[in-house]
């Protein structure tokens, strides 16, 4: 990375800090997660690390306080960059009353929080895709210059809703962003088993959209795409899709023992390109990192984190009757 490469794309220094802290955020929530769940505090931890610089990186380049995302189940990157908080998400793994996403009801991950226009995801992969789609066609109707930006792992760009979702944008050209998120595993599944186009951008052209593959763990190449891909769609030109390539840094879920299916050199080899080490060495380069700042975001952090965990473990769960709420007219 050349180290003023953020200042051509037109961030100032303050931006790719604030893209770092966010980066930086997601990793020590998830991290806190995964030892609440192994303490038996929590029950299930689906993971963002590892591809946090796509998930912030993309979030940076929408306009976010208009634009709608539709994210999958591992976007916590994504969910903080729209104005969700440590304390939201930890009161949803705790499954407490007051979680935003539901209450308590759904499993954590499943993030949909009204105010900040994060559409409502489900269990099912990638239900979001087709929804994403609806809102960009509302935009469409009601002549408004949001878009819709959605985002999906490389396993659910096989499902019948991610054809049908960006076939529907590109016949009506929406101004839709798909981002699927390459980790190369689909639970258990390696990439060469799942696709055999070299590429998931490569099916862009059949949707008659553009697609572009772009190095998932570097947040401002994703920051460039989706901010050309914003561009087309407010201008008219329609939907893009966008694939982020990066890897997956832990077991698939807290239920997941992934030594089943790849090995730990594979797995260490992957962690030298932990965009939070090599987006950090960039701040650096560029002196706009110190010591000082380094020790002062990550106190803040730690902080931020602790705060949270505290209040989410000790807020109430919701009343039992409460289970039967929302599921009759009443």
């Amino acid at each position: 990375m050349s180290t003023k490469r953020h200042e051509s794309l037109g961030l100032s220094n303050e931006q790719v800090i604030e893209m770092y802290k966010t980066m930086l955020l997601a990793r020590k929530i998830d991290e806190r997660m995964w030892l609440l769940n192994r303490a038996g505090k929590i029950p299930f931890v689906i993971s963002c690390q590892g591809q946090e610089a796509a998930q912030v990186g993309a979030s940076f380049a929408l306009n976010r306080s208009e634009d709608y995302v539709a994210p999958y189940y591992r976007d916590m990157g994504v969910v903080l960059a729209f104005g969700m908080t440590a304390k939201d998400l930890m009161l949803s793994a705790f499954a407490k009353a007051e979680d935003p996403n539901s209450g308590g009801r759904q499993m954590p991950s499943h993030f949909g929080q009204k105010k900040n226009r994060i559409l409502s995801g489900s269990s099912p992969v990638t239900t979001q895709v087709p929804h994403a789609v609806g809102v960009a066609l509302a935009a469409r109707m009601e002549k408004k210059d949001f878009v819709s930006f959605v985002t999906l792992g490389e396993g659910s760009s096989n499902q019948g809703d991610f054809h049908e979702g960006l076939n529907f944008a590109g016949v009506h050209k929406l101004p839709v962003i798909t981002m699927v998120e390459n980790n190369k595993y689909a639970i258990s599944v390696p990439i060469e088993k799942q696709i055999a186009a070299e590429k998931v951008s490569d099916r862009a052209i059949g949707y008659g959209m553009p697609g572009f593959t772009v190095d998932g763990n570097d947040p401002l190449a994703v920051y460039e795409a989706v901010k050309e891909a914003r561009d087309r769609a407010v201008n008219g030109e329609g939907p893009t899709l966008i694939e982020a390539v990066s890897y997956r840094l832990t077991a698939h879920s807290s239920d997941d023992d992934d030594r089943t299916y790849r090995n730990k050199e594979e797995v260490d080899e992957a962690k030298k390109k932990d965009s939070i080490f090599t987006f950090a060495t960039y701040l650096q380069e560029a002196g706009i990192l110190n010591d000082e700042l380094e020790t002062e975001i990550n106190d803040e952090i730690n902080r931020i984190v602790n705060e949270a965990t505290d209040y989410a473990e000790n807020a109430p769960y919701a009343e039992a009757e409460s289970a039967l709420k929302y599921v009759y007219e009443e």
